[in-house]
């Protein structure tokens, strides 16, 4: 019950050795059926205008598990659902990964900036960094939004070849200054660190990216998000291990950032610790997340549970901090095939190590 795992196999022949993910490849995504005042996003009607995202980036499932990108069309589904929306709220809100990755994007905000639209508070989640122009933040600004999100990972050109970032340093400045000239009021970019390869090097980089933007753009509000790496099932670091110098580098950050004015928003370390038992925890776990629920679900909640079930489960750090091996080791998820083979990840994994 200590050792590792070696294979999934099914206890009856009527159950397949493995199942395929199920992939929705109609026209028509989501949106809200429930607009209220008590929602997590107040009063705004959501429209998915894109599901996965094309840029692949290695240590993301949203991208890797949710393949292929797909966009909802622009007359068939996305401006009936958003005239739908209006009948009952002004503002809308357009969800997905990549959203101005849409083919049509550029048509949907026409027709958002048409006079009959002009009461609609817009909002975007996370958008590809080097799509915003200052077109689109004036566009923005004039609809009530104050602050888009993009996501850089690193101020390290080497971190983010690593994790197949596809985006350059003077991308990442023409987003900002685009975002300023364009009138908006704030920028939160979101980041990581602990990034498998990644060194004190490449945080002190961060440091420094940081500190020409806020000399390049000093009327903007900058905030800057960042997370530790955890792996995630599908993805080509889900063999990787939490990095265990990932704290002392978001303390790096925060001294280094704060002073200059810098919003600094850090995820909890020992947090993310509990998310990578979680997200690599296999059914072995079922007793110790009992009991780690009878104590309360706190940070030290998990680490007395895994106390008690000493020698009946292996230790915390084997599905934290442990470098799988995909020739030798078999992981929980094996046995569910995502959109891309094992064979392929595997050669994402090669490449990234060509960078580290």
């Amino acid at each position: 019950a200590l050792g590792d795992l070696i294979g999934v196999e099914p206890l009856s022949p009527d159950v397949p050795p493995s199942v395929s993910k199920q992939t929705y490849l109609g026209g028509t995504l989501a949106s809200s059926t429930i607009v209220s005042k008590r929602m997590a996003w107040e009063n705004i009607f959501m429209v998915e205008t894109v599901r996965s995202c094309p840029e692949m980036c290695r240590f993301c499932m949203a991208s890797y598990l949710t393949l292929p990108f797909r966009t909802a069309p622009l007359e068939g589904s996305l401006i009936p659902s958003i005239e739908r929306g209006l009948k009952v709220t002004d503002r809308v809100g357009l969800l997905g990964a990549s959203v101005t990755q849409h083919p049509e994007f550029d048509k949907l905000i026409d027709y958002m900036m048409k006079e009959e639209n002009k009461h609609v508070r817009l909002s975007i989640a996370s958008v590809r960094t080097n799509t915003v122009t200052e077109d689109l933040a004036a566009a923005l600004a004039s609809r009530g939004t104050q602050s888009l999100t993009i996501a850089v990972e690193s101020g390290s050109q080497r971190v983010r070849n690593i994790v197949n970032k596809k985006l350059e340093q003077d991308e990442i400045f023409a987003a900002v200054k685009n975002a300023q000239a364009g009138g908006l009021k704030a920028l939160k970019l979101y980041g990581m660190v602990g990034i498998p390869g990644e060194t004190e090097e490449d945080v002190t980089a961060t440091v420094e990216m940081f500190r020409q933007l806020k000399k390049a753009t000093p009327s903007l509000r900058l905030t800057f998000g960042c997370s530790t790496f955890v792996p995630k099932a599908h993805t080509p670091f889900q063999w990787y291990g939490v990095e265990k110098e990932s704290d002392k580098r978001l303390k790096l950050l925060q001294k280094g950032l704060r002073p200059m004015g810098i919003d600094f928003r850090p995820e909890s370390y020992k947090w993310s610790v509990v998310q990578a038992m979680l997200s690599r925890g296999d059914r072995r776990l079922t007793n110790v997340l009992i009991s780690a629920r009878d104590y309360g679900d706190t940070l030290g909640s998990f680490r007395r549970a895994f106390k008690d079930h000493m020698g009946e489960v292996p230790p915390l750090e084997h599905y934290v901090h442990t470098k799988m091996d995909p020739s030798v080791n078999s992981l929980p998820w094996q046995h569910l095939q995502g959109p891309l083979p094992i064979q392929t990840l595997i050669k994402h994994v090669e490449e990234a190590e060509s960078f580290m």
